[in-house]
């Protein structure tokens, strides 16, 4: 079964889980000012999540700035994702965990089955979700979204940072809408 593409403009699925902090993480509820960064990550197996996690914490302030609210997400269990929280110590990043692969493939994520142990050392899950990285409008539809089916090359905050203020000053509109004949 292929992942189901999002569709710009859209709503995307639902998000309500747990996060590490204790509290919830509720899409929408309440809505960010312009957008919620929604980083899906790989898990606590991941070396390379690590990374880009410690990347997209060190710049959550400036999302914040912006008015974008960002969590990260992944299907581990409450204990992994705590350990991924603790290994970057990203105390401006909130670490939602539970995501159902049913909901990660909703989410057009891509599905991978476990090979041993990782580079670090930590065994992989029998099924996880491969990266994605989506911004979603206040109104809960898709403006923006990127999913791969590997663990690197993914796309840089940095410059999403600078595509965030030129939509904002441009008021551009979410691209990728159509979906008529061809």
């Amino acid at each position: 079964m292929t992942p189901t593409a999002l569709t710009p403009r859209w709503p995307v699925p639902a998000l309500n889980l747990p996060l590490t902090d204790g509290e919830r993480f509720v899409l929408g509820a309440p809505p960010s000012e312009r957008f919620d960064l929604v980083v899906f990550y790989r898990g606590l197996h991941c070396p390379i999540c690590a990374k880009y996690l410690m990347e997209l914490a060190r710049l959550a302030p400036a999302f914040a700035q912006r008015g974008v609210g960002v969590v990260a997400v992944s299907s581990d269990g409450a204990e992994r994702a705590q350990g991924m929280a603790d290994k970057i110590q990203a105390s401006a990043l909130r670490f939602a965990y539970g995501l159902s692969l049913r909901s990660a493939r909703q989410w057009g994520l891509y599905i991978s089955t476990a090979r041993g142990k990782t580079s670090i050392g930590i065994e992989e899950p029998e099924l996880f979700s491969e990266p994605g990285v989506f911004l979603v409008r206040p109104d809960g539809t898709l403006y923006y979204g990127s999913t791969q089916t590997m663990p690197f090359a993914r796309p840089s905050f940095q410059d999403l940072l600078g595509a965030i203020d030129f939509a904002i000053a441009n008021d551009y509109p979410a691209r990728g809408e159509y979906t008529g004949a061809l």
